[in-house]
């Protein structure tokens, strides 16, 4: 949606071919009892100039600035996150917490450095393996589905490369009034209307421009010839002749619909694993006596991975409803016996770890519930993933007018800010001839023009 939002600034002949019946992919927003609801936690934050100031243009004043307040479930006990080193020695204790330093220390003086990390080593070397084993390796299994010695250390480079225990214990005597690590982040803009409502915004624009968002178009085939795109192929066998082709749908599935791709590269991309999510929605009569965003469930004990407390995000979502909207987080492969279970059994699974978490008091009713099913929605860094990624990147490379993008498309795992800026340089590859490479975004180093933020008054520098 970015990508043609841009485009249709500078007059390009636009059309979106979305698969689904509401554009925003994973950003989405849904109606529920009277309420809205996103796709799980939704947090935008950016210190890119060029991605904060499309946001603005798209959402005006129209968004609140909401306090992050996020915490791990970890046996029965919710300690603040990041971690905050008087909270984790409270709850901890004395001779856990002793432990913790010390596996801490160790980690430190040792400092063992395998050049092909996984996500095991990079925490333990960082942290120690005491801190991995009480705060990582539970939720991070839960989510990728496969022990953390087999994830690639990308997923800890991406998204938690500034945390560190040192950082925790300075929380002691200085907490920084703004954080700049988007992990991190005390606050973050939130556009009323929910998450959604940022592109269905741009479609709406698209459209105004003289583009087209056809939605309910899956696309079944990307027609290339002699290197160069010449079109695409629809479900309904409807063939559109187009010049470029920006493609969001999971890579995988991408270059099985290019009808010239190597059956080397075909075979590679059939590697590339991606995991289900589960959501299961339960209202919850009145309020819940929490203000946590969302949880990282890290507790064994657990199948569910984060809740979600949308009342506790802007006003806007809940409207005049008393009630309490929580999203409950499961991923699952395909073949898993919890992605077939019927939505019956996953509202009881819901319900029932929903009491167990003590988000709430025993006697909390509730009302209605809602299963939402999202297939292939975050790509898998099993160790060795690059070298399976690499020779399909170079094919996609050279089909002239093809660029992969998003999380799906380019296999990366992004947030929002990271697709929205992949949106602006496919556009501009398109419309100025650029030669960005959008693999490039959401690497281990952030590269941004003019570092700003986004507050109550619109833009403003980010500090040093």
């Amino acid at each position: 949606m970015t990508a043609a939002f841009v485009l249709t600034k500078s007059r390009a002949k636009v059309d979106v071919y979305e698969a689904s019946d509401q554009v925003g992919g994973l950003s989405r927003s849904l109606h529920l009892w009277d309420q809205i609801v996103d796709l799980g936690p939704h947090r935008f934050f950016s210190r890119d100039r060029r991605v904060n100031s499309l946001w603005l243009e798209v959402v005006g004043r129209d968004y609140v600035m909401v306090p992050r307040l996020t915490r791990i479930l970890y046996r029965g006990k919710y300690f603040q996150y990041p971690l905050q080193a008087m909270d984790a020695l409270q709850r901890l204790g004395l001779l856990e917490a002793t432990r913790c330093v010390a596996s801490y220390g160790a980690a430190r003086f040792k400092q063992q450095k395998d050049c092909s990390e996984s996500f095991e080593s990079w925490v333990t070397n960082r942290f120690g393996r005491r801190l991995y084993e009480i705060f990582f390796r539970n939720y991070s299994e839960k989510l990728w589905g496969i022990p953390c010695s087999e994830l690639d250390s990308d997923f800890a480079a991406q998204r938690i490369r500034k945390l560190s225990l040192g950082a925790a214990i300075k929380q002691l005597a200085v907490r920084p009034q703004k954080n700049k690590h988007r992990t991190l982040v005390d606050r973050f803009a939130y556009p009323n209307g929910g998450t959604g409502a940022v592109y269905e915004r741009m479609a709406e624009m698209v459209n105004e421009r003289g583009g087209s968002v056809h939605l309910g178009a899956p696309v079944k085939r990307v027609v290339t010839a002699s290197g160069r795109v010449r079109g695409i192929e629809l479900y309904s066998g409807n063939v559109v002749s187009c010049d470029d082709v920006i493609s969001s749908m999971p890579l995988s599935s991408l270059i099985s619909r290019l009808n010239d791709a190597p059956e080397h590269i075909r075979e590679d991309a059939q590697r590339l694993t991606y995991r289900n999510t589960i959501l299961v929605y339960l209202e919850i009569a009145g309020e819940i006596d929490s203000r946590d965003n969302w949880i990282y469930v890290q507790d064994p004990g657990l199948t569910v991975g984060r809740i979600t407390n949308f009342r506790n995000w802007s006003p806007s979502l809940y409207g005049d409803s008393p009630n309490t909207i929580l999203s409950l987080e499961y991923w699952c492969d395909s073949g898993d016996e919890l992605w077939h279970r019927s939505d019956h059994e996953l509202v009881c699974l819901g319900a029932s770890e929903f009491r167990a978490s003590r988000l709430a008091s025993d006697g909390a009713n509730v009302l209605r519930s809602h299963v939402v099913r999202i297939p292939r929605s975050y790509p898998v860094y099993q160790r060795g993933y690059k070298d399976i990624l690499r020779p399909i990147q170079d094919f996609i490379r050279n089909v002239e007018g093809l660029q992969a993008i998003g999380r799906y498309g380019a296999f990366k795992y992004n947030n929002q800010d990271h697709s929205i800026l992949m949106g602006i340089l496919a556009a501009e590859n398109v419309a100025a001839g650029s030669a960005h490479d959008l693999w490039q975004v959401n690497s281990d180093f952030d590269d941004y023009q003019e570092a700003c933020r986004i507050e109550e008054t619109g833009l403003v520098p980010a500090p040093c």
